[in-house]
Formats: structure tokens, sequence, C-alpha cells
């Protein structure tokens, strides 16, 4: 069964030893049609309604702000109010989110080069160096290290449950979950 969530942040247990915790909080999804176990969910999401996104509203009487739709595992057999029970008795979930993005950063950064002498005289300090090798093979070889595009890259971890409160839809687990507060991902539970 797959959830659809927004990280809330971190925090920790207060019990001896405390442990690191992430809080996830299940977005309200509404189940539009099912077909071999999986269906079409709708939920709200800040996004400018289109025509297409009207036409579904009113194909499966969904309220004006449910304007993203999404294809997901559910433990549902027919449309309606996506069920959490399968939430409750979880005891691990394999998370799905982007990590933050870093922009166009460096070797250092991205790969975590040492870099060069800081002293004067030195042109070396925070570049890559040399990239090629001599006469042969006369080009800069596949899968080299070096500057650019960092983060936000599709990560999936697993993580254990620690609770559920179904009241306010809060997920709680232990341990990390990539990508920053209010980032929206996919939760699955592990059977």
């Amino acid at each position: 069964m797959e959830y659809i969530v927004e990280k809330i942040g971190m925090s920790r247990t207060v019990s001896v030893p405390s442990k690191p915790v992430t809080l996830l909080k299940v977005i309200e999804t509404k189940v539009c049609e099912v077909k071999d176990g999986t269906a079409v969910v709708a939920y709200s999401q800040g996004k400018n309604k289109n025509k297409s996104i009207e036409g579904q509203q009113k194909k499966y009487a969904l309220p004006s702000d449910f304007n993203c739709f999404a294809t997901l595992e559910v433990a549902n057999s027919e449309a309606g109010d996506l069920d959490l029970a399968p939430l409750a008795s979880a005891q691990v979930v394999k998370a799905v989110f982007n990590t933050k993005g870093r922009g166009f950063t460096g070797v250092m950064k991205r790969w975590n080069f040492q870099g060069g002498p800081a002293a004067h005289g030195h042109r070396f300090h925070r570049t890559s160096g040399s990239i090629g090798n001599r006469e042969w093979p006369g080009k800069v070889q596949k899968g080299r290290k070096m500057s650019g595009q960092y983060g936000n890259e599709q990560v999936t971890v697993k993580n254990s449950v620690l609770s559920f409160d179904a009241e306010n839809g809060v997920l709680v687990l232990v341990g990390s979950i990539p990508g920053p507060n209010g980032a929206q991902g996919r939760v699955k539970v592990v059977k």
C-alpha cells in the first residue's frame, strides 16, 4: 500500500536512549477509480488548475482544491477516501523523496575532493586539477567526477515505523528521510 506524504521535520524521542525520528503528514487523498490493485488518486497541491484538471474534478466529483493525480497501490476496492488501516499495523516502510537540490557545485562539495594547497603562489585551491590522460586515449573518459548539478535526485530509504497517529495523520519513522521540510513524497508499506 502506498501513500502520499509531506515531510514535517525531524525530532527525537524522549526515552533513554534517545532515537532520531522523522515526522510525516499523510496527505488527504481521494481514490477516483481502482483497476487491478492500482488506483488513480487525487490530492491537493499548490498548483494552478487548467481545463483538463477541471474536467477530471467534474468526472470524479472532487472538491476544487484537489488538483493533482497519481497512480498508487491501495488497499481500497472501491472509490472514496483512502484506507489508512495498513499504516496502523505497519512495521517497516520504504520512503521515496527527492533530495535537496544544491545547484551547480564544484568538485570539493560534490565529490569531496581534497583540493590543493591554500598557500600563496598556488593556483590550485578548489579546482579539480587535470582531467585527461596523455596521448592515449586523447579524451576525457566517461564517468569522470567533475563539477555539475548536485542534489535533486530521487532516493528510496527503508525505515521502521515508531508510531502512527490516525486522527492527525502523522507517521513517525525512526531515522532520517531525504529532502527539505515540506517536501512531498511517497511511502510504501513493506510486508
